[in-house]
């Protein structure tokens, strides 16, 4: 049986994504066929399209790592994070059982997408490994992004509080999500006018990694969560001088952190801002958009 999919069969620019019919993927053990009804759009996927993060080897191979859709074999409505070369950007996908879950009762296909890796990339190291808690001072650099928007939240639900960085026009939207303190980074720096931070949460890293050690306690950490890389020398050194944990993280999605934040959601703690959305075949045009780094919230794919 075969499938619409957006493939690729070269890296590049947003055009190389083509819709295309592929042969639909069969579940191994372990797995489940899910028919996807919409699919996350996240910064990894520009930059595994680009050969930026060529981790999952050359194409083709079908991109998307956020999904939201019905299981065929028992009908469960479910989300997840799948991985190329079975991506989400399709009218199914193969999704391991130990990173599905059951979708949140009170969203719909859209804004559940939206969710599991700018979820788990916000609630992993806040609740898992800073442990935060109530009175903890939190710094959220793109504090509108899609894993900032909602790092703001998962803080504030576990009685911290909360400073963002992001552009002025984006401080009402943030203020609504509970931010108790914002700075327009455009006209201020961040290390003059914040301090005795407990945790720093990064998606950002380069220069914004060295600053934050400056507004952090001896104690403090700072959570850089653009996973590993190999330009981080500086900023490891400095905060071992400093006595300060740096933690290179990477989401790895597991059933369990995806109940919970489900769980966050239907209990009202936590909702994800959509930006735009667009149908499957103008997957281009959301990569474009993605690359801009512009889009308050997420970006998601209707299949």
């Amino acid at each position: 049986m075969t499938m619409n999919a957006i493939t690729q069969y070269t890296f590049g620019d947003p055009d190389v994504l083509e819709l295309a019919q592929l042969d639909r993927p069969e579940p191994g053990p372990g797995e489940a066929l899910v028919r996807v009804h919409a699919a996350g759009v996240n910064p990894s996927d520009w930059k595994i399209r680009s050969g930026l993060l060529p981790r999952f080897g050359p194409p083709p191979f079908v991109l998307g790592l956020d999904f939201a859709g019905t299981r065929e074999d028992t009908g469960e409505e479910v989300y997840g994070v799948v991985y190329p070369p079975h991506g989400a950007y399709a009218e199914f996908t193969v999704a391991s059982l130990d990173r599905l879950a059951r979708k949140p009762s009170t969203t719909d296909w859209v804004h559940t997408a939206a969710l599991p890796t700018a979820g788990l990339t916000a609630y992993q190291p806040l609740a898992g490994i800073a442990k935060i808690g109530p009175g903890d001072r939190v710094l959220v650099h793109a504090a509108a992004g899609g894993v900032g928007h909602l790092a703001v939240q998962i803080a504030k639900s576990r009685g911290a509080y909360v400073i963002g960085t992001a552009r002025a026009a984006k401080h009402d939207f943030l203020r609504g999500l509970g931010a108790d303190e914002l700075i327009d980074y455009t006209t201020t720096d961040f290390t003059s006018a914040v301090g005795d931070v407990d945790v720093v949460l990064d998606p950002i890293g380069a220069e914004y990694a060295v600053r934050s050690l400056e507004v952090l306690r001896p104690d403090g950490i700072l959570l850089d969560v653009r996973g590993t890389g190999p330009d981080r020398d500086e900023v490891r050194a400095r905060a071992a001088d400093r006595g300060i944990r740096y933690v290179e993280f990477r989401m790895a999605p597991t059933t369990e952190d995806l109940d919970a934040i489900a769980g966050l959601v239907d209990e009202g703690a936590i909702r994800v801002s959509v930006d735009q959305v667009f149908p499957l075949e103008h997957a281009a045009k959301a990569h474009e958009l993605s690359e801009t780094g512009r889009a308050a919230g997420k970006l998601v794919l209707t299949v």
